[in-house]
């Protein structure tokens, strides 16, 4: 019997060796590694987020592309943004089938050089120059990350991808995650209410203690895992006490999956050698891959490292010389035997040991003990095998993280405004900013109103108007819609919601 899988983890092979009936079978687990893949995972504030993926993306080289979005939301905004710039749009189950073939069809033929989707957007597609994967939030599991990532350079071109994220990411898959697996409390309140009597669902809401989207979670559940039975009149019997079990298993197998999402945000491992070691190929896993954000810091595009400084270099120090006397340390028994007084910030040691991590000076690894009956996580801290006697890290080029690249942080006029980046010189976009007295006095006139419009909509500047496409309207001061949807950056959306203000402000003297 040959049993074959492209993305098992190994809980997933030990549970298809189980279903099988297999008996000690021979595991062949290899090809993992994607060699011209280099990835970024970089920390960006969710508001920053739009301007930097709308300078990555600036970039003809970096298309075509696929953002990876958190939200049907988020998906229509950022390929709204993109669009002003490049043929772009966005795809998500919330749209129509024919609108979603027809979006596919654009981006496997060329025609579109940018797609914003949801996770329903990617099965099947096998475009092979895709050279940008963008994951605009927190992936739900390494899994679907890695699969993700996967569709870039499959022509073997060297691809970039780049993660995303921030502690409002954390937050959000917890608000979820707490949503869609609520207490097994709210579980127990619900099944105690039923019996081998059918009552209908409207009856039992009523009569439970829960909210009612609590307590419709909290059924929904029961039913899955056999506690309840609801037929199609929507009446519900009581189903067999084994639930819990289940429930309890699935509950912290879905916090594990966000768990390892966030541990490989926050791993000072070459990025590649990580994602390899998740699906369990062990023997592919320790040789790093010299392009990720850890090997090649100095080729990083999103993320920006700077040299450590002469206090940083000594905390070094102090942690190398530490380490020499013991075979391992947690990193926070670690920073207060170095640092009893606490003078060092946590986040300011944990950039000082991430930065010896990459310099390879040391091991950071994820362990666990166990302390009343609580299993708690700790990173466990050693010297790697590549210190040598008279090695220090004085002697290395420590480079400290130092969060999103200065060229893709959001810039801001003294107005406050934000504004996208401009279109590339070799773009056929590109406008001329030279205006005459009138077109001076009516972009003043555009700029007046777009402020206004922006303030009472709720959003930045550049979702109502971008500056390349004021400055386009002022010099061409079009009369009629059709003259308008001529311009670069108004489409068919813009016309029907600006169309008329804009112009009557073009249209006045």
């Amino acid at each position: 019997m040959l049993a074959l899988t492209a993305t098992a983890t190994p809980a997933v092979q030990a549970d298809i060796v189980a279903q099988l009936g297999m008996t000690n079978p021979a595991r062949f687990i290899h090809g993992f590694r994607r060699d011209n893949l280099a990835i970024e995972v970089v920390e960006v504030p969710t508001p920053e987020r739009p301007f930097a993926i709308c300078k990555l993306l600036a970039k003809r080289a970096h298309r075509p592309a696929i953002v990876y979005a958190t939200s049907r939301k988020q998906s229509e905004a950022l390929a709204g943004q993109l669009s002003q710039m490049m043929p772009a749009a966005a795809y998500h189950a919330g749209l129509d089938g024919e609108t979603r073939e027809r979006v596919q069809r654009a981006f496997l033929s060329g025609q579109l050089e940018v797609v914003v989707a949801t996770i329903a957007f990617g099965m099947g597609i096998d475009k092979p120059d895709i050279r940008t994967i963008i994951h605009a939030g927190l992936p739900g599991t390494v899994e679907g990350y890695y699969q993700e990532i996967g569709r870039a350079g499959r022509d073997g071109v060297p691809s970039r991808t780049f993660l995303m994220h921030s502690y409002a990411d954390q937050r959000t898959h917890d608000f979820f995650l707490n949503r869609d697996y609520p207490p097994t409390e709210n579980l127990h309140e619900v099944f105690r209410m039923l019996n081998e009597q059918p009552r209908p669902i409207d009856d039992l809401r009523t009569a439970s203690k829960l909210g009612e989207e609590e307590f419709d979670k909290a059924l929904e559940k029961l039913e899955i895992h056999g506690g309840a039975r609801v037929d199609y009149a929507g009446n519900v019997t009581v189903g067999t006490p084994g639930w819990k079990k289940t429930y309890s298993i699935q509950a912290q197998y879905r916090a594990e999956q966000i768990d390892k999402v966030l541990r490989f945000t926050e791993s000072s491992d070459c990025r590649m050698c990580a994602l390899v070691r998740h699906f369990g190929d062990e023997d592919d896993s320790a040789q790093p891959c010299g392009q990720c954000d850890v090997c090649d810091p100095a080729g990083a595009v999103l993320r920006m490292f700077r040299r450590a400084t002469n206090a940083e270099r000594a905390t070094a120090e102090l942690i190398i010389d530490e380490l020499r006397s013991v075979d391992h340390k947690g990193a926070g028994a670690l920073q207060k035997t170095i640092d009893p007084s606490g003078r060092i910030r946590r986040d300011h040691f944990d950039a000082v040991l991430d930065a010896l991590a990459r310099a390879r000076l040391i091991t950071v690894e994820d362990a666990v003990y166990e302390k009343d009956g609580e299993v708690r996580r700790y990173k466990k801290v050693s010297l790697s095998e590549n210190l040598k006697a008279s090695r220090s890290a004085s002697h290395v080029d420590l480079l400290i993280s130092d969060g999103i690249a200065e060229e893709f942080a959001t810039l801001t006029s003294q107005k406050g405004s934000r504004k996208l980046p401009k279109v590339p010189k070799d773009s056929p976009k590109a406008v001329p900013a030279s205006l005459s007295s009138d077109g001076e006095a009516l972009a003043t006139r555009l700029r007046e109103w777009r402020m206004s419009e922006a303030k009472r909509l709720r959003v930045p500047s550049y979702c109502v108007l971008h500056d390349r496409t004021l400055i386009s309207l002022a010099i061409s001061c079009p009369t009629n819609l059709r003259e308008l949807l001529a311009i670069d950056g108004i489409g068919p959306r813009k016309v029907e919601k600006f169309g008329p203000a804009i112009l009557k402000i073009c249209g006045a003297k």
